[in-house]
């Protein structure tokens, strides 16, 4: 496998703590600053081969520090906010399970989802009423050790998924390690529980082939989307590389006065490219990804921290909780499962939906993740692009 690393074991977000710029070549990075504040990546960056990092940020602020909080940021998208940008309300999961795959334990995964659902005025989702289950890679209950990174990247996920569907029933999967094959074990674990119609993957390391890991994804009637990445024009990243997942892009989303209420662009940090591995979408044939392999993405949502960053509730160590700000494909990958369990059409695999009704998203026709040597993967257009793929949702009728 290939690994891709982007700057160096450091990662990005520690070089924008640290109000430095990185940029990896040919790409843009997620971009560091924004009005008297900074973005941080919140998994330690990784260069080993056949493990994932998540793909959460954080806003911090101009000390580089995350302040505690009461109170979520005034900026942050809600779940009203959220649902009425993409057209959900009155959309109902039916009881339906989202599946969250992550790395590692939190402890106060329940407690803290509680204090967000309650925030928002939302309905109790707890294990004791049955909404919420917590489970290891196997499906047992001895949870993995503890770790503050991927801890914020399942509260962001967990939130993700309470404010776009806020009646869907939710199962996280901890993996032991951020390994594909502890990774890979918990997606198949998460597609044995009962109720799951989609399975949300917020990681991914270097592009990868399915001829190794494509049997960790391939549940046909499972929606299963995988975030592309946090660093611009890339290539592939694995797994929102493999032909079995749907490969979630970032947007950058403001209000807007226009009849939508809304507008949006290419977040600048969208992971996009193609793989080297794996085969092209049969779908997406129509579509002039440019690719003679698999392209990646497919559809998009809100990633950019600054501009449609999520207030969530996230930890701050094992003991300790607070508000802030969250963006990242990390935050759309989930958004996307959310809309999945909404629309109750995961038939077949389900990355084909949107292909055959891409008339019912919302097309994204500005902005660039960077310099390509074929222009639809890294600048927006008309159609299908790299960043965005068809465009975020419009409701539930594309998926």
């Amino acid at each position: 496998m290939k690994q891709r690393i982007l700057v160096s074991a450091l990662g990005v977000g520690a070089l924008a703590v640290a109000g430095l710029t990185a940029q990896a070549p040919g790409a843009i990075a997620a971009p560091t600053t924004t009005t008297g504040r900074h973005v941080a990546k919140v998994c330690s960056a990784t260069a080993k081969a056949h493990t994932a990092v998540c793909h959460a940020l954080k806003l911090v602020s101009d000390a580089k520090v995350s302040p505690a909080a009461t109170a979520p940021p005034s900026t942050g998208l809600t779940p009203a906010g959220l649902r009425d940008a993409y057209k959900l309300n009155g959309l109902s999961a039916n009881g339906r399970t989202v599946a969250i795959v992550d790395a590692y334990g939190y402890p106060n995964l329940e407690r803290d989802l509680g204090v967000y659902r309650s925030q928002f005025g939302l309905s109790a989702c707890t294990v004791a009423n049955g909404c919420l289950r917590i489970i290891n890679q196997t499906g047992g209950t001895t949870l993995p050790n503890f770790n503050v990174g991927w801890a914020g990247e399942q509260a962001l996920d967990v939130d993700a998924v309470s404010a776009a569907a806020p009646d869907a029933k939710i199962v996280v999967v901890q993996a032991k390690s951020a390994s594909f094959a502890d990774l890979g074990t918990a997606v198949v674990t998460a597609s044995k529980q009962p109720g799951v119609v989609a399975i949300s993957n917020s990681y991914g390391g270097g592009d990868a082939s399915d001829a190794t890991y494509g049997s960790y994804y391939n549940h046909p009637g499972i929606a299963v989307t995988a975030s592309t990445g946090d660093d611009g024009y890339q290539g592939g990243s694995y797994p929102a590389s493999s032909s079995y997942t749907t490969a979630v892009g970032g947007t950058s989303l403001v209000s807007a006065s226009n009849s939508r209420g809304w507008s949006e662009s290419v977040w600048s940090g969208a992971g996009s490219g193609c793989s080297t591995y794996n085969t092209a979408l049969s779908a997406a044939a129509s579509f002039s990804t440019g690719c003679s392999k698999r392209a990646m993405a497919d559809v998009s949502a809100a990633a950019d921290p600054a501009k449609g960053g999520m207030a969530i509730y996230y930890p701050t160590s094992r003991t300790a909780s607070t508000w802030a700000q969250f963006g990242g494909t990390s935050e759309a990958a989930p958004i996307i499962a959310s809309v999945y369990a909404l629309s109750g059409n995961t038939a077949g695999y389900a990355n084909a939906l949107p292909y055959a009704h891409s008339s019912s998203l919302f097309d994204v026709t500005s902005g660039s993740n960077g310099s390509c040597p074929t222009t639809q993967w890294c600048n927006a257009r008309t159609g299908w692009d790299g960043p965005t793929g068809l465009g975020t949702p419009n409701g539930a009728a594309a998926f």
